[in-house]
């Protein structure tokens, strides 16, 4: 029998933002693990990718470790692949962006290794045929795919054992399809899976190459598979099975595999990922349906002709498109870079601090947190932060790079998160406040620009795919809990149903509107607290998402946007006109209620709902206090007072506080917020953030009018100013 090339490619990453000892337990169950058995098996090469944001982690905390696969890459054992430094979706990021992730991440790998990078890793294999520009441009030779892309471009069966060319305006890329085949194999079924499969390869094609590449975290740190991988002897096993056959098996990298063999050909490949992904990203009832007519014809006669055929329609960034908060970071994204872009052109910013804004750009592209699947991605809100907080520290950098110091206040009206309509930014030293008029007015982002803290990186609570099957596991009894074996060998996670805590049905409600800030409700009178937490249907007004009309108007010293609405509450005609200012050298938003045109026999129950997240629910340094500093419980806790001035949400850990005043005494709700979602370790509940309710019933004055001032004070863990004594004052300026 002829050779059978097969290169071992292990893919091993941590996102930015994720807790150090997620990156500790992975290093000593996967990492490490994985070197110390291929250490003792010098006849078998491999490739591997770490992502940067592990790699600095490593190099800092673990540089034993970098000084072993140094040793490796010396002796010519591990080829090392490159990719985009923090790994961006790269199809998400502009083009200047990947050419400079790529060459800054090639260039650190060529600094700790004594080696030339040639090939890359593609994040999460979301591929658009314009990536090869891009790719080339920045040195690279060679990447992989799944073979699921090579199968949508018309490759199929033996002919997906090699590597292809592809091309885009004349720059040419070498694209190895990843086998699926053995992504479900290794390490889930006995090495002799693996060796069948081969085997019969190579006598129908001898000569091919078969590239297996994924996830190093499966080896050690899913679910279960420590044990079978090293303790009960998996890799062990799966190494002595390649020795075991050299007469016919050759293990290979892809640089040896370029250098001696020629290309398959040449292919044009479609846009996609691979296969899980492109069944993730579309809505929950079409993922449905798509799984239901996978399984009729998996058990179909013509399961074989009509595979090839069967795709999932989905595409990567429709993710922004299902989730707003993904596309909130990505707009956000976008206009950091073409800021720095500018300033870049401009050629008189200061080079340093735009170094210090690159950097941080491109940690906030690193991909997790913009998309979710069987990981939790978007729904973790410490990786949702992490993101903002290094889009905050850029934009930081960028304004010390235009020389922007001191005491300073901005109203800019543009499409800042790209939907056709106006939102506002008000700015000032320690505040960034973005406000949109066409959906309810919300204030949709708020940075404390000192801390790095977006206060309302919130998460709207939807339906998802998966949520169909706990309910339905629950209902038949087939769940399993966190921790229990499931065979001989561990399941894929894509196979799992594990209930990582009691009660998750209960958690299974969904939003009618974005989990924002200023979001403006008329209620029942008699409405309770455990209705709003229930989602009942008690909305009573036409405003939490209608349109608002805005103007803007500015001075040298603040900056005021001015917000009205004629709309409708318990069936009368009613006003509201909202005014949000911004102030230089202060970390205060102000935010004025005016009601208007009030029939003079209505009683109507207003309220402002206000969502803070970025700090974690149970944690006796994450809590409510009252204004004179007594603390009401942590930001899950649920609260329900009857009379009110203000309240503050702190976060000691990050010195963070955010303190609300109103100056009308009025009822005040709180509750958590929580959703349900899926790791690889199961399904489980996350905090989200803290709905604040302040409430009034409100009568008119003489005229038809009701109005409230209230104060958000985001600053250091101490208690807010109170606003009950500020006079509610008009807040026109001279000019627009």
């Amino acid at each position: 029998m002829s050779t059978v090339r097969l290169i071992l490619t292990l893919h091993n990453h941590q996102p930015v933002g994720n807790f150090d000892g997620v990156f500790e337990a992975a290093y000593k169950e996967s990492y490490l693990p994985f070197l110390e058995v291929l250490e003792g098996y010098p006849e078998i090469p491999f490739a591997l990718h770490t992502s940067g944001p592990l790699m600095e982690w490593l190099v800092d905390r673990r540089p034993e470790y970098i000084s072993r696969i140094r040793a490796l890459v010396e002796a010519g054992r591990v080829e090392i692949l490159g990719g985009g430094f923090y790994e961006p979706i790269m199809t998400m990021i502009p083009h200047r962006d990947r050419v400079g992730q790529i060459r800054d991440y090639s260039a650190y790998l060529e600094e700790i290794f004594p080696t030339r990078i040639r090939g890359m890793w593609v994040p999460e294999r979301v591929w658009e045929q314009h990536l090869v520009s891009a790719i080339s441009e920045a040195g690279i030779e060679y990447t992989i795919l799944d073979d699921f892309h090579f199968q949508r471009a018309g490759i199929s069966g033996d002919d997906l054992f090699g590597y292809y060319l592809t091309e885009d305006e004349g720059r040419l890329l070498k694209v190895f399809p990843g086998s699926e085949t053995l992504r479900y194999t290794i390490p889930f079924q006995e090495p002799h899976a693996t060796y069948e499969f081969l085997r019969r390869l190579g006598e129908r094609r001898p000569g091919s190459t078969v590239v297996f590449a994924d996830d190093g975290e499966k080896f050690g740190c899913w679910p279960n598979t420590y044990d079978h991988v090293y303790r009960n002897g998996w890799l062990n096993r799966f190494c002595d099975m390649i020795l075991g056959n050299r007469d016919w098996l050759e293990a290979t990298t892809f640089g040896r595999a370029v250098d001696s063999t020629i290309p398959l050909g040449k292919v044009y490949i479609p846009d996609g990922s691979y296969r899980e992904m492109t069944e993730w990203v579309l809505p929950p009832a079409m993922h449905e349906d798509y799984l239901k007519a996978s399984k009729q014809l998996e058990a179909g006669p013509i399961e074989g002709v009509a595979r090839p055929f069967f795709r999932a329609g989905g595409y990567w960034r429709n993710f922004k498109s299902r989730y707003p908060e993904s596309d909130e970071m990505y707009a956000r994204m976008l206009g950091i870079s073409r800021r720095l872009r500018e300033l870049e052109a401009a050629g008189s910013a200061d080079p340093d601090y735009l170094d210090v804004a690159r950097r941080e750009l491109y940690r906030g592209q690193c991909n997790c947190p913009y998309w979710h699947g069987a990981f939790g991605g978007l729904y973790l809100p410490h990786l949702r932060n992490a993101i903002y907080r290094s889009l905050i520290a850029a934009h930081n950098a960028l304004d010390e790079a235009a020389g922007a110091d001191g005491p300073r206040v901005s109203l800019e009206v543009a499409d800042f998160n790209l939907d056709a309509r106006q939102e506002v930014k008000l700015e000032n030293e320690s505040l960034v406040a973005m406000v949109r008029p066409a959906l309810g007015g919300h204030l949709y982002e708020l940075d404390a620009r000192r801390a790095g803290v977006n206060v309302l990186a919130t998460l709207e609570r939807r339906p998802e795919a998966y949520h169909h099957a706990i309910l339905e596991a629950i209902h038949r009894g087939t769940t399993a809990r966190d921790g229990e074996a499931h065979g001989e060998s561990p399941a894929s996670i894509h196979d799992r149903v594990v209930l990582k805590q009691e009660g998750l049905d209960r958690l299974l409600m969904y939003d009618t509107y974005p989990r924002k800030a200023l979001v403006d409700h008329f209620y029942p009178v008699d409405v309770t607290l455990d209705e709003l937490v229930a989602c009942r249907d008690v909305e009573r007004g036409d405003f939490a998402t209608g349109t608002y009309l805005s103007r803007v108007q500015r001075d040298g010293k603040r900056v005021v946007l001015i917000m009205e609405r004629p709309g409708h509450a318990e069936g009368r005609d009613v006003r509201i006109r909202k005014t949000v200012e911004m102030s230089a050298g202060s970390p205060i938003l102000d935010v004025r209620y005016e009601l208007s045109e009030i029939p003079r026999d209505a009683c109507l129950h207003f309220a402002v709902e206000l969502n803070l997240a970025a700090m974690a629910g149970h944690a006796d340094d994450r809590y409510f206090a009252d204004l004179r500093g007594a603390r009401l419980g942590m930001l899950d806790a649920r609260l329900d007072l009857a009379h009110a001035e203000g309240i503050s949400l702190s976060d000691e850990w990050l010195d963070l506080s955010v303190g609300l005043s109103w100056s009308r005494p009025g009822g005040l709700w709180c509750h958590a917020v929580e959703t349900v979602s899926q790791s690889e370790a199961g399904f489980e509940g996350v905090y989200q953030s803290s709905a604040v309710i302040p409430h009034w019933h409100v009568t008119a004055d003489d005229e038809g009018r009701w109005e409230v001032l209230i104060r958000m004070n985001v600053g250091t863990c101490r208690p807010a100013p109170a606003a009950k004594d500020l006079p509610v004052r008009d807040s026109t300026l001279a000019g627009v």
